[in-house]
């Protein structure tokens, strides 16, 4: 029998109070999302993510989508970025359900690594990432 080390996961931002806590951090702004940052200062304990998807991107079913699919992207590469410690809100924009899986990943895992805040918000036409 072999010892496996187990895999790094990211805990689950779940009450309001928490997703309200990570408002308060850093926001690094983008076309696809938008990913708020916070340092809980405590380097011992595993990352948290949370997802916020608004009513106004479309009906239930294409919100559940959005939600699938961050949560799938934070999984596969995502996580393996993501700092001890920091708490992580991902609020979607509607490009999510557009944008090729590979592209959202690779948008993640450069949004997490940033380490400079956005001061100005990007132009809508702008396609970056």
């Amino acid at each position: 029998m072999s010892s496996i080390p187990p895999k790094k996961t990211a805990g689950r931002l779940k009450s309001r109070p928490e997703f309200l806590a990570v408002r308060e951090g850093e926001k690094r702004k983008g076309p696809i999302f938008l990913l708020e940052v916070l340092d809980r200062k405590a380097p011992e304990t595993s990352p948290r993510v949370g997802f916020t998807v608004t009513k106004k991107h479309g009906n239930a079913v294409e919100r559940n989508r959005m939600r699938r699919r961050l949560r799938e992207a934070v999984r596969l590469s995502a996580e393996a970025a993501m700092k001890p410690g920091h708490d992580y809100v991902i609020v979607a924009r509607r490009d999510v359900l557009s944008v090729p899986f590979d592209r959202l990943k690779r948008a993640l895992i450069e949004r997490i690594d940033s380490k400079t805040r956005q001061t100005r918000p990007e132009k809508a036409g702008s396609r970056k990432e």
